[in-house]
């Protein structure tokens, strides 16, 4: 028996006695041992954001040994694609995105791995919404290994979702050269190939519509140059000049659905109809004529609108068909002309200082002879010409 072996087991003892008397410090209770647990790296369910060395140097440890510049680009890549696997299956796509981005700086040279980097970002992106990005990442990966499937099915899903069905098509069926059975490609093809043709009917309908509406916007403009018509349009050069044209039609006709809800057309008949304007700046109001036909003298209207409920505006009751005067402006000689009421809208239109502006003939209508319009115009006086003369 060894003389020795009497202390030690007494020394070994005095510790067990102390051990059962005094706790260890650092020990699990019930109240923290999930918590404890969690600073483990091998018991970890999520790593933390930042990784600070003197808190938690195992962690910090194990990062260096990860991503070690000393190992080959390879096994760093690989390192990269693995974290960038947890933060996907965690659905953290941003941090997936930058660990498969710093994977793919590594250069490596192997060209599967690479592929899958690719295509494992391709997938981050595209559950972010960014379908371009994971489409070119798709690209990317397919340079690296033409035939890599994965790559070609989310290439193909992006494609769907950008609307390209064309493209789509063309992805779906590389891929089904690779693997004809993959159940994905079948399905997305079946379904590219309706979209696309329904697609392309559209097209075609959106087609014969445009072209049947520039038909009848060269029948139109036509029409109103036969007639010696002008419009007055905004210049392209100068939002604040105008030029005086009968340029494109769309320019200066159909800007007046935006003002009044109306425009201009031709009815089966051949006649213009008109959206017209008609001004009374003594009560500033308006009255808006939807179709003014072209053969209509101004004084049916007048008396249409004006024989029996006369406007609640008109207090002092003068405004009745035959008491009215009516004028249009000409912008461009700041000068004013007096419209004959029995003349028709086509005649005034007619004339030679007469321009549509906006698509929208407007007229001032005021009580004949009355102190208002009097005034009126000998305001204008001091830095316009008032011409009042009977249209031709």
């Amino acid at each position: 028996m060894d003389p020795k072996q009497p202390e030690e087991d007494e020394v070994m003892d005095q510790f067990m006695d102390k051990f059962q008397t005094q706790k260890y410090k650092g020990a699990f209770n019930e109240d923290n041992w999930q918590e404890e647990f969690e600073k483990i790296p091998m018991f970890m369910k999520k790593a933390p954001d930042e990784i600070d060395p003197e808190k938690a140097p195992d962690l910090a440890c194990l990062q260096s040994m990860l991503f070690d510049n000393d190992r080959s680009p390879e096994e760093q890549a690989k390192s990269y694609k693995e974290e960038g696997n947890d933060y996907f299956k965690e659905k953290n796509y941003k941090k997936a995105i930058v660990a498969y981005t710093e994977g793919i700086k590594k250069s490596c040279k192997d060209a599967e791995l690479n592929a899958v980097l690719y295509t494992n970002r391709a997938a981050a992106q595209f559950y972010l919404g960014n379908y371009r990005s994971s489409l070119n990442d798709a690209i990317a990966a397919r340079k690296q290994k033409s035939d890599h499937l994965k790559a070609v099915i989310r290439g193909a899903l992006c494609y769907m979702e950008i609307k390209n069905y064309s493209e789509a098509l063309k992805w779906c069926d590389e891929g089904l050269q690779i693997s004809p059975t993959e159940k994905k490609l079948l399905e997305m093809r079946t379904k590219a190939d309706k979209l696309h043709r329904a697609a392309e009917r559209d097209a075609r309908k959106l087609r014969q519509t445009e072209k049947k509406k520039q038909a009848q916007n060269d029948s139109l403009l036509r029409a109103i140059k036969e007639r010696g018509i002008k419009l007055l349009e905004q210049s392209s050069k100068d939002d604040d000049d105008e030029e005086e044209t009968v340029g494109t039609l769309h320019n200066g006709i159909s800007r007046s659905e935006n003002v009044t809800g109306a425009q201009v057309f031709l009815d089966e008949n051949g006649r213009l109809h008109w959206p017209v304007l008609f001004f009374y700046p003594e009560h500033s109001q308006t009255d808006f004529i939807s179709a003014f036909q072209e053969d209509s003298r101004f004084i049916d209207h007048l008396n249409e609108m004006f024989s029996q409920d006369l406007p609640p505006w008109d207090t002092e009751r003068k405004y009745v068909a035959h008491n009215l005067e009516i004028f249009f402006e000409d912008e461009m000689s700041q000068s004013f002309y007096q419209v004959d009421p029995d003349k028709t809208l086509l005649q005034v239109l007619q004339h030679s200082r007469f321009c549509v502006k906006a698509g929208t003939p407007s007229f001032l209508i005021f009580a004949k002879q009355s102190p208002f319009c009097k005034k009126y115009f000998s305001d204008k006086k001091l830095h316009r010409i008032c011409c009042y003369v009977k249209v031709l």
